[in-house]
């Protein structure tokens, strides 16, 4: 079958920043009716490149053609009137807005300078119908979940008389139903003649969705390959540069060693949010919560790191009460917490690496003791190098660091202040599988060196792979607690979430 002409095509992209090459004479095509896959690890350029070709990076070298014409656009504002849209993994629209004005925003229909609400209401309606999609257009869009603001992004992405849709990890906060009507939604558009750039971190996914894939490693082309042709094994050794096995493996370490607990929480609980539940964690242990999305596993984080406050129980932490009603009080206990939203609740995305590895460590020492500039300058090599943050410049605002990355500082501006617990809500979810194999292993070696871990994942695959037991949690309830025993499985535990008690 003839191959069509390349509704996009990039030639020898370059784009460098200060002290790093971001894309280094990087080739890209994408075919019409298509999903293209964009691979690579975190910092090898994939989020560079959709910026270089949306506007909102010039390109150093390199030329841009859109249907055989060439481009160079000014901003994102620029590539959409041209019929590139996109959609992040972040939804970028007004959720205290209805519906229709999210879909229509900035194109109102008006008539005698009013805008035509009616109009609108039933034209977004039609719209989201293309998509399988029936609901309210007068709600707000706060008033629904996550998967469908991100269907009123493409609808509003591909009214705009897209010729390329950008998908830049649309799934990384979906569940396996919403997938699905995302692909189906991907498939039809594709059907259209719809070009799809398709971004993910989900293998899977990957396999199901796209029919080709170009590979990016370090800011340069490894290849562009026909999805069917390349299995995984062979697609991770492309990506990072060395074979799978090559990944120092994880299995068969020693269990937790018999020592003595760490944090007791009895009864805790909070009205609405999770119900009473009893909780014990060694040193040297990882405590894995597993259960579907809402299930309460981030509201047991923050009670136990006083983020919330409890309604009931009580907590020891080393066999002695305490009082977590603040996270001060669990900074102060010993405790830290990354969030799942490093970037609402973690990051401070205009402050540098530096500034942010040593954020915690300032706030505990109080403003009016700075923390001198070499010993941050210290602690900053120190990490970096420790965590291989990429790229090496403590520096670089925090915002231009990837994913991935971003992760590694949020992890490093806690093991700074040297805890006891380090809970950890969803670390891996929305990096590659190389920086996700070295946030993995850095868990094991803190529990080898006596820290404990609290350690949240929807993937149950990697909470297995980590944990020495496992607590599992339905309906903010947690309805068992499990050893990872050599009868403990992935079914096990989907069948203990599905049923609420272990088969």
């Amino acid at each position: 079958m003839a191959v069509p002409a390349p509704i996009l095509r990039m030639n020898g992209i370059g784009k460098q920043f200060p002290g790093v090459k971001a894309l280094d004479g990087v080739d890209f095509r994408l075919l019409p009716g298509e999903v293209h896959a964009l691979m690579g690890e975190n910092g090898a350029g994939k989020s560079t490149l959709i910026k270089v070709l949306t506007g909102v990076y010039d390109i150093d070298a390199g030329e841009i053609e859109l249907e055989g014409r060439r481009v160079a656009f000014s901003s994102p504002l620029a590539a959409q009137q041209a019929g590139i849209s996109t959609v992040y993994q972040e939804v970028n629209l007004c959720t205290n807005l209805s519906v229709a004005e999210n879909i229509f925003i900035g194109r109102e229909p008006r008539r005698l300078g009013r805008i035509q609400w009616t109009t609108m209401r039933r034209r977004a309606a039609e719209i989201l119908a293309r998509l399988d999609l029936y609901i309210d257009v007068s709600a707000p869009l706060a008033s629904y979940s996550l998967a469908i603001q991100q269907m009123v992004a493409i609808a509003r992405a591909v009214d705009v008389d897209a010729k390329v849709l950008i998908l830049d990890e649309p799934t990384s906060s979906l569940d396996a139903g919403e997938v699905a009507q995302l692909f189906r939604v991907m498939r039809r558009l594709k059907d259209q003649g719809i070009a799809i750039l398709f971004v993910s971190h989900f293998l899977d996914q990957i396999y199901e969705i796209s029919d080709r894939m170009t590979v990016l490693r370090n800011g340069k082309l490894v290849g562009e390959y026909l999805t069917r042709e390349l299995g995984q094994v062979d697609l991770i050794g492309k990506m990072i540069g060395r074979e799978l096995a090559d990944l120092e493996s994880l299995e068969g370490r020693p269990l937790a060693r018999q020592s003595a607990p760490l944090v007791e929480a009895a009864d805790l609980g909070r009205a609405g949010s999770v119900r009473p539940f009893t909780l014990t964690i060694h040193e040297g242990e990882v405590v894995g919560l597993a259960g579907l999305l809402g299930s309460g596993r981030t509201e047991v984080a923050r009670l136990l790191f006083g983020a919330d406050h409890a309604g009931s129980g009580s907590v020891k932490i080393g066999g002695e009460p305490v009082s977590l009603r603040t996270p001060r009080a669990a900074v102060r206990r010993k405790l830290a917490f990354c969030s799942e939203n490093r970037r609402a609740e973690g990051l401070i995305p205009d402050l540098t690496v530096r500034e942010n590895l040593v954020l915690a460590l300032q706030a505990a020492r109080g403003w009016t003791r700075p923390i001198p500039r070499r010993r941050q300058d210290e602690l900053a090599d120190k990490y970096i190098a420790a965590l291989n943050i990429r790229p090496a410049d403590p520096d670089q605002l925090i915002r231009n660091l990837s994913g991935g990355n971003q992760q590694k500082v949020l992890l490093a501006r806690w093991l700074i202040m040297e805890p006891r617990l380090l809970i950890l809500d969803e670390p891996t979810r929305g990096i590659d599988v190389g920086a996700k194999a070295e946030i993995q292993r850095l868990v094991a070696e803190l529990s080898d060196g006596g820290m404990a871990v609290l350690f949240i994942s929807a993937e149950l695959e990697e909470v297995l792979r980590l944990s020495h037991k496992v607590g599992v949690l339905r309906d903010r309830r947690l309805v068992a607690e499990l050893d990872n025993d050599e009868g403990l499985t992935t079914d096990t535990l989907t069948e203990t979430i599905a049923s609420g008690a272990r088969s």
